[in-house]
């Protein structure tokens, strides 16, 4: 499980690495990341996986286990703690 450290950190990467304007504060934990949640598209995944695998040395090997794992903030947060 992702600590509220973590949490943080995942929301200020997505932030950064795809140049948000917004605050980590205005993101919440359960929210979607695609569609109507932050709106991110195919290629803010890939972006983010890259940055995910540069902070973290975390691999998302395929499509299915991303989908997974860009479900919301939490789920993102949940899946580096888990494979870090």
């Amino acid at each position: 499980m992702a600590t509220p450290e973590l949490l943080h950190e995942i929301k200020q990467l997505l932030i950064s690495s795809l140049h948000l304007d917004r605050t980590p504060e205005s993101i919440d934990d359960q929210a979607p990341l695609f569609q109507a949640g932050l709106g991110l598209d195919s290629i803010d995944a890939l972006e983010l996986a890259v940055a995910i695998e540069r902070t973290y040395r975390v691999v998302i090997p395929d499509e299915k286990v991303g989908k997974q794992a860009f479900a919301s903030v939490a789920a993102l947060a949940d899946y580096v703690a888990t494979h870090r």
